[in-house]
């Protein structure tokens, strides 16, 4: 099912394309171990890397772009990160003013991955590559590597879940559902439904599961900026128009890409009168600190942890590779065309985090303290 997903999501590249491709994979060694290793100094001469995070209002964004600026930092690397506040033309001057500076490197998590052409045509016509950090940067032939995690792979274990814990293959419903996916400008919204239909689909067509709203549609279902404002919006309304309520026309299931949107869905199903003794399962991604003390509260079922230390680590063996001019570090070459050619890229792997492990995964692992989670 994944394959047949991936390959209706690629484009057909031109055989120049390919050719090119095929030398750019020489180069890079193909898929190697990661290159650059931990420890001492891989930059003595400090080399200017620019790092452009979308934005400072998502949890998410700020501890990748701290990771990176920590990790980089320490290999001996001049580090200038910059949040763009979730507008496309602060990112594009951010990005303008990071290349008039020197950066010999960038590092960028698009706000929408169709609007850099222009000024990644820039970086390109002084060959500085450019790493595509969670989001691929679409329509382009300046992006060099791509960095991410397998996010096909998230939306199926949002989709096993709702499975699992509705006991789906064994039940005869109907259980009802609603969908909720992210910003349409972000390419990995093509990844996160899809895989999350994979699981789920067979069980819409039988009739086991139903949507009330009947929509279904990865446009339909969108949520502009992945605003959790805008999720609970549309919750709110979909309650409204269809008289969802926790003694009436019930919910079973809301199935949420990330956890900003699934803090929105939250937050209406909460003003509707639902408890966490009735409560709908929802599911989420990036393990928010909001959404662990959901989980803990019991108005939150799951989220995918992607431990964004660890792509961080990805991102900087790619940069230190790059930089002296080693084996970067790839593991995919098929799935991830930006619409000119199929990026190089290096996918790290996703994990369910519930209420059963997210005490070994978030605190035992360091990535959050005891008093962050339980504010003591």
């Amino acid at each position: 099912m994944k394959q047949m997903v991936m390959k209706m999501l690629k484009a057909v590249v031109p055989l120049a394309m390919v050719v090119v491709l095929g030398a750019l994979l020489t180069a890079c060694g193909g898929d190697d171990a990661p290159a650059g290793g931990g420890g001492a100094a891989a930059n003595d001469g400090g080399m200017r890397i620019g790092v452009s995070m979308p934005t400072m209002d998502l949890q998410r964004w700020n501890q990748d772009g701290e990771n990176l600026r920590e990790q980089l930092t320490e290999r001996g690397f001049d580090v200038d990160l910059q949040f763009a506040a979730n507008d496309v033309p602060t990112q594009v001057a951010q990005l303008e003013n990071m290349i008039g500076a020197g950066a010999e490197i960038l590092v960028i998590a698009a706000i929408d991955g169709d609007s850099l052409t222009e000024v990644l045509a820039t970086a390109e016509a002084q060959n500085i590559p450019v790493i595509a950090y969670d989001r691929l940067i679409m329509n382009t032939s300046a992006v060099t590597y791509y960095a991410t995690f397998d996010n096909f792979l998230v939306g199926q274990m949002q989709g096993e879940f709702i499975r699992d814990a509705l006991d789906l293959p064994n039940q005869p419903g109907p259980f009802y559902i609603e969908f909720f996916t992210g910003d349409p400008g972000d390419n990995n919204i093509f990844f996160f439904f899809p895989g999350a239909m994979s699981i789920l689909q067979p069980f819409l067509d039988d009739g086991t599961l139903v949507s009330p709203s009947g929509q279904t549609g990865i446009m339909e279902v969108a949520t502009l900026g992945w605003s959790t404002e805008n999720a609970q919006t549309r919750m709110e309304n979909l309650i409204a128009l269809n008289n969802l309520t926790p003694g009436g026309n019930p919910l079973h299931a809301v199935m949420c890409s990330n956890d900003s949107t699934a803090q929105g869905v939250t937050n209406a199903l909460l003003n509707a009168g639902w408890t966490a003794d009735n409560f709908p399962i929802v599911t989420g991604q990036d393990c928010d600190i909001i959404s662990v003390r959901n989980m803990i509260a019991g108005t939150q079922a799951m989220s995918v942890f992607k431990d964004t230390r660890v792509l961080a680590a990805n991102v900087v063996d790619m940069v230190v590779a790059i930089a002296e001019g080693g084996t970067v570090p790839i593991n995919n070459t098929t799935d991830y065309n930006n619409g000119v050619f199929y990026v190089p890229t290096y996918l790290s792997d996703p994990i369910v985090a519930t209420l059963d492990n997210y005490r070994e995964l978030l605190i035992d692992g360091g990535y959050y303290t005891e008093a962050e989670l339980y504010g003591n």
